[in-house]
Parts: structure tokens; sequence; C-alpha cells
């Protein structure tokens, strides 16, 4: 049948609010509101210069997110290939004329603004992903031709954001698109493989990559061989979380927090701050919150009756979810330190811009779960 018909009928702008995803929100409040308390305790007890502006922020992209999710999921299926190509074009506008922060070349600025767009890149690789395969027959992801395309959309990406240099953004965007391919039935022998060929050509990769990079993996393996400089936030960092114990040393009496030797407490290793404050059972407290937000948008996913928001909402929750286990795996040194934040938690604009987006986008997909698109 061509054209776009929705089974229930049109909903009307009041119906849509009535049947938005309020259970989400509710949740992603929570999380915020954690930051917030979190960001306050890393100044000292003082809403500035931390809280108060993160506070607005996430005022700011709630509102934004509640209006992605009331518009028709067939909108952002038209136009996912364009968000794509002007994603990728920011990526190209930072390698000329990007703003260097951290040693690193990934902000653009626009006004007063400044912008991240390798983390607006995670959310509409996704969307063109999704849409890809959208259009696809189920057979098609069962041959080896119908994913060189796909394979490209991810791989360019990734290539630009490696030369800012940002390892860790890059690896986000590769999990991200890789978890997408293999939810639209992509074969197992390619991942296999993949990882195959990956871990042969780490001896030649390591040789392209940055010193501070190397420091950073020679670090993860032996913390102990640079304490005051590469190792340093490692072991500060498993310092505070070993400190914290079971219920935590109390509200703004972090000692490795508060006495500042706790590096980059308001974004990295907010995680790390929290649980020295709040022990075990505040990081538990946390880390289920997190998970009831995983369930959510996967529960989002395998109710959509199209393929767009099917994959649109499972690989928007899965870049969320490796965000949160890469960041938390790295405060507690199971992997090398990448930085990564800790989304909705970490002081930041373009990294809870990006969430909220893919939020915003998986209440869309939730709320128009009955509609028919063409597969085009």
């Amino acid at each position: 049948m061509k054209g776009t018909i929705e089974i229930k009928g049109e909903l009307s702008l009041l119906q849509k609010i009535l049947h938005l995803n309020w259970g989400l929100v509710l949740l992603i409040t929570a999380l915020a509101c954690v930051g917030f308390v979190a960001l306050y305790s890393a100044a000292g007890g003082r809403l500035e210069p931390w809280a108060h502006q993160q506070m607005i922020r996430f005022g700011v992209f709630l509102v934004m997110m509640i209006v992605i999710a009331l518009i028709d999921i067939r909108i952002w299926h038209r136009f996912a290939y364009w968000l794509y190509a002007l994603g990728f074009l920011l990526l190209i506008v930072v390698e000329a004329m990007g703003h260097i922060g951290m040693g690193a070349q990934r902000w653009i600025s626009i006004g007063p603004l400044q912008i991240q767009p390798s983390e607006l890149m995670k959310i509409v690789v996704i969307m063109a992903l999704a849409r890809y395969f959208h259009a696809r027959a189920a057979d098609d992801t069962l041959r080896l031709g119908s994913l060189i395309l796909p394979a490209l959309m991810i791989a360019a990406p990734v290539g630009l954001v490696m030369l800012q240099p940002d390892l860790g953004t890059a690896a986000m965007i590769a999990l991200g698109g890789a978890a997408l391919l293999f939810m639209a039935g992509a074969p197992l022998w390619i991942f296999v493989s993949g990882v195959v060929a990956v871990g042969a050509s780490l001896p030649v990769a390591w040789h392209f990559l940055h010193d501070y990079q190397k420091q950073r993996v020679l670090t993860f393996f032996d913390p102990e061989r640079d304490p005051l400089g590469a190792g340093y936030h490692i072991m500060q960092s498993k310092i505070a979380l070993g400190s914290g114990g079971v219920s935590g040393k109390g509200f703004l009496q972090g000692s490795q927090s508060h006495l500042n030797f706790l590096p980059e407490k308001q974004t990295d290793f907010i995680f790390t701050l929290w649980a020295e404050e709040w022990g075990l059972l505040g990081g538990v407290a946390l880390l289920s919150l997190f998970g009831l937000v995983f369930i959510y948008g996967w529960w989002i996913s395998f109710r959509c009756r199209h393929l767009f928001g099917r994959l649109l909402a499972f690989g928007l929750m899965m870049n969320f979810a490796l965000y949160v286990f890469i960041n938390i795996a790295m405060v507690m040194g199971l992997i090398p330190v990448v930085g990564a934040p800790l989304p909705l938690i970490s002081y930041g604009g373009t990294a809870m811009m990006a969430a909220m987006i893919g939020f915003g986008l998986m209440m869309s997909c939730s709320l128009h779960r009955d509609v028919k698109m063409m597969r085009f």
C-alpha cells in the first residue's frame, strides 16, 4: 500500500501530550536531579558555577525533548539522511575551524554557544542507519553487499572524529552503529570477523596513537607506573570510591573531591564524587535509575510496529547505555580513561542536549508506534 497511514487514526496535539511517556520523563528528571545535587557538592555547596547553569540547560532541553517527541515520526524518517549530511558537514567544519580545548579540536562556536558535532553525530548516524534498513527487505541484511553502504556511513564520521583526536567518541559511534547492524539482522560472522580483525590490527594501530593515548593504555595496565602523572586520575578515583564504603561519607563530606585530589569531578569523574559521598548504596541506587531507563527504552523499541522506529529506539538506547557503561567502567579502572561524561549527570551542554534529543526521538517512536510507513 502506498502512502503513509495510521492504524488508529491521527491523534490531536492534546491526545499526543496525554499519551507521552511521562514515566520516562520522570526517570530522566530524577537522573538530572542527581546531577544537580552532585554538581552542587562539587562546587563546595554552591549552585555556581555548575549546578545553576545545568538546571537552566535541563529546563530548556526538556522542553525541546517534548517538542521532538510530538513531531510525527514520519518527518524524522523523511529527513534522516539530510540530518546525517548536516552532522557530517559540521564534523568537516570542526576540522577546518574548530575550537581547540584540552588538546583536541572538537567544538565549533555558533554565537554564544559551543557545540561538539561528534556528540550529535552519534544520534544522526543511528537515524540514517534506521532509515536505510527500513527500506530494505529482511533478507538483504544477510547479504554482504547490502552492508557496504551502512559500514561506510559508520566509518566516515568515525574517521573524522579520530582526527580531532577523540578516540572515545569515535569508539562510541562505531559501537552504536555496530549494535544497530546487529539488531537489523546482520550475520554474526561479520561481528566475529570484525573483532578478530581489530585484534590483529592493534600492533599496527598502536603506532598511529597519540602519545597521550598510549599513556592512557599503559596506565590502564599499570596505574602505579606514573602515580603523579598519567596514573593520577584513576588512582585518585579508586581511592575515593573505596573510601566511600557502604553508606558513604555524607553529603559535602567527600575528602578526595573537596580537597581537590579528584580531578574533573564535575564531568568525567562525577560518579566517583557521588559514590564517595553516598557509598555503595548510593551508587547502586543511581545505577538502578539508569537500569530502569534502559528497560523503558528497549520496551519502546520492541513495541514499535514499524522497523524504522524499532531500530531507532533500540540504537539510541544502546548509545545511551554504552555511554553509562564506559563512564562507570572508566572511573573504576576497568577500561582506560577515554574522557566520556556520565549522561544527564556530568556538567556539559552538548552531551545533555544529545541525550535529550535521543530521548525525544525515542518518545516519538513510542507515540507513533502504530503508523505504517513507506519503505523507501
